[in-house]
């Protein structure tokens, strides 16, 4: 039996290698994103490794648009076996800029879509007899708040310490069934990270111990684990993939 995965933002970066990821080890693959050239590009890298692999457009804070994604997903394939909330996107905007508007949208985006997808597919996955697992990807920035690398000020701080929170409420909620966790990178270099980063990637790899900044491979590689791992005792976590990122 396929295994079946949904990642948002699987267009590129850490979506992106996360879905080559889940394929690699017997997963299909439904990706949903707003980047469709991009997100074609990883469906075809997805299809060249054996898997099916669907392609969804679609605002991920839109909360009918998700739960007719995953509806597609189970009549197209049947289940739902694992979903990664990775959409997301970075507000450089401080208190004294930022606008009710702004602020809104970096709340929808980055937390409310988890929500959404979760109300979707929780359904599905509680009725499964292997059940589910999900992963929701927060930020650092959720433990140390917003910082000076500009995608960590304050709206995107606090979206993203609320995925901590849905993802500890939802675990003891859905369980034992399904399996809720959270991931919390630090600064990864991708498409989005580099042309925020780049200029300051000399002083950010100084307040990392392991001395160089994060791939989307090193998150794909927790991804992988959480979707994975037979047996999986582990549930309401989050975890910190960071290098050890002491100084920002």
């Amino acid at each position: 039996m396929s295994r079946v995965a949904i990642v948002t933002g699987g267009a590129r970066g850490i979506g992106r290698a996360c879905a080559h990821g889940l394929a690699e080890t017997g997963y299909d693959v439904a990706l949903v994103d707003l980047l469709v050239p991009e997100m074609e590009r990883t469906a075809g890298e997805i299809r060249e490794r054996g898997r099916r692999a669907l392609v969804f457009e679609g605002d991920v804070a839109d909360f009918e648009r998700a739960h007719t994604i995953v509806g597609d997903v189970r009549t197209a394939w049947g289940r739902v076996d694992f979903l990664l909330n990775n959409a997301g996107g970075p507000n450089p905007l401080g208190i004294l800029e930022i606008r009710e508007a702004d602020f809104d949208r970096t709340i929808a985006v980055n937390l409310k879509s988890c929500f959404n997808f979760i109300h979707a597919v929780a359904p599905v996955m509680l009725a499964q007899e292997t059940g589910g697992r999900i992963a929701n990807m927060s930020s650092l920035n959720a433990i140390s708040g917003g910082v000076t690398s500009a995608v960590s000020k304050h709206a995107y701080a606090a979206a993203k310490a609320g995925i901590i929170g849905l993802t500890r409420s939802l675990a003891k909620e859905l369980g034992p069934t399904v399996m809720v966790n959270a991931i919390c990178p630090g600064v990864i270099k991708t498409e989005l990270g580099n042309s925020l980063t780049r200029s300051r990637e000399p002083e950010l790899v100084k307040g990392i111990a392991l001395g160089r900044l994060g791939s989307p491979a090193d998150v794909a590689q927790l991804v992988v684990f959480l979707a994975t791992a037979e047996p999986c005792f582990i549930t309401g976590q989050h975890f910190v993939v960071d290098g050890f990122q002491w100084c920002c």
